[in-house]
């Protein structure tokens, strides 16, 4: 099986949230068949509930029957020199099949613009396919007598990413290999840009009460729509605040610590005026700082709004947190990792600089357990989770022979 091979088969799989098995047993034995020592785990809810990414409760927590796997391929004295992981997600988030212009699980390949369309394809199945081949690379380089090496590469495959990290926080947390890891890298959408900063976010969940009434006398109700007018301009103004006041030398975008209303639900009938109102944001959180900062920082500015207006005074608002955090997270940019990885762009003639993203990641997991960690990835975070997701196959190409190159002088570098 070759990469496009492997790539066409994985994008098959509709592995959205708790429904991972399928595709994690088919790379299971795929990476059996190509020879590495496999390993596979499944998170436990009870663990994951102290970390502050998930819920409090572990039964809010779904990790049964979605396991992560990983293959390892040991080259010389493995002790004696580092162990690089290669990690990618399996799991992708649903498609809304009627946006798509074709079956989303069906890989759409147009040879003629080079790419290939699925859901996955860009977030991100083909950064994962890249990384299994990459090792593949170097064990056939080691076994034909070209590259002498001495360590490890181990190859995971989690699931359960788009939920805060399902897999790889187990990974971080409790060690599933019978040795230490020195590195990582994600093989995030990246546009093949060595990314050592991620951006945070809280979920906050808003709840509203105004007062129905009539549409035909609605002076005498209360619009909570209108209160939330009010409160999203509060927050956007905080958030062009935080655009002047939060710098960081990596993130050079518009809007760097985005604030989103992702949800909205208002009224229950069009002819009464609205009296409940949810919700549901996505705060952006800066390296730097911590998700309870921003949190508390937003909760002041409603707290403002509130004391400003003699309904919302008397009916306080709710705003508590929902589903999965991200904490923002940062490497170095010279660490060994990165060094190795900004080097094998340089000799491909490709730009090294360092950036930051406004999103977050698996990384974030393996930095808290004290593994330096880069993302470096084919395909653009802008086609993710949108219709018709694509990813050019040059870059998927490029991006092997890069992770390739950056595990050989990662593992040579010792």
């Amino acid at each position: 099986m070759d990469l496009r091979d492997f790539v066409d088969a994985l994008l098959r799989f509709e592995s959205v949230a708790r429904a991972e098995a399928p595709a994690q047993q088919w790379v299971k034995n795929r990476l059996h068949d190509s020879e590495f020592d496999t390993y596979e785990w499944t998170a436990d809810p009870a663990r994951l509930a102290g970390h502050p990414s998930f819920p409090d409760d572990p039964d809010d927590i779904d990790t049964a029957n979605r396991p992560s796997v990983a293959g390892v391929f040991e080259f010389g004295d493995p002790d004696a020199g580092r162990t690089l992981v290669l990690n990618g997600h399996v799991d992708v988030v649903p498609a809304d099949r009627e946006l798509w212009s074709h079956d989303p699980f069906l890989p759409d390949w147009d040879d003629d613009a080079g790419t290939v369309s699925a859901r996955g394809a860009a977030d991100m199945k083909a950064g994962l396919a890249a990384c299994v081949f990459a090792a593949l690379d170097l064990r056939d380089a080691v076994e034909a007598g070209d590259l002498a090496l001495d360590g490890r590469v181990v190859v995971e495959s989690v699931a359960g990413e788009e939920d805060g990290g399902i897999g790889a926080a187990a990974a971080a947390i409790d060690n599933p290999y019978p040795f230490e890891r020195d590195a990582a890298l994600v093989a995030e959408p990246t546009r093949l840009k060595p990314v050592v900063a991620t951006e945070g976010s809280v979920m906050k969940r808003l709840h509203l009460t105004g007062r129905t009434a009539h549409a035909a006398s609605r002076w005498r109700g209360v619009d909570v729509i209108e209160k939330f007018e009010a409160i999203r301009e509060a927050f956007f103004d905080l958030e062009a605040e935080r655009t002047d006041a939060v710098s960081h030398p990596r993130f050079d975008y518009p809007i760097p610590w985005p604030v989103c209303v992702g949800r909205l639900e208002a009224g229950s009938w069009a002819s009464s005026v609205a009296g409940t109102l949810t919700a549901e944001w996505r705060l952006g959180v800066a390296p730097g700082e911590t998700v309870a900062e921003v949190e508390a920082a937003f909760e002041e500015r409603l707290a403002r709004v509130v004391a400003d207006d003699e309904w919302l005074s008397a009916h306080p608002p709710a705003f508590e947190r929902f589903s999965v955090q991200f904490e923002p997270a940062e490497t170095d940019a010279d660490e060994p990792v990165v060094e190795a990885l900004r080097a094998a762009l340089r000799a491909d003639g490709r730009d090294d600089e360092p950036v930051g993203a406004t999103y977050g990641a698996d990384s974030r997991h393996y930095v808290e357990a004290g593994i330096p960690t880069v993302l470096f990835g084919p395909g653009n975070i802008d086609h993710a989770h949108f219709p018709d997701e694509t990813v050019e196959w040059a870059e998927v190409e490029v991006a092997r022979d890069v992770i390739g190159e950056t595990a050989t002088r990662f593992l040579q570098s010792r």
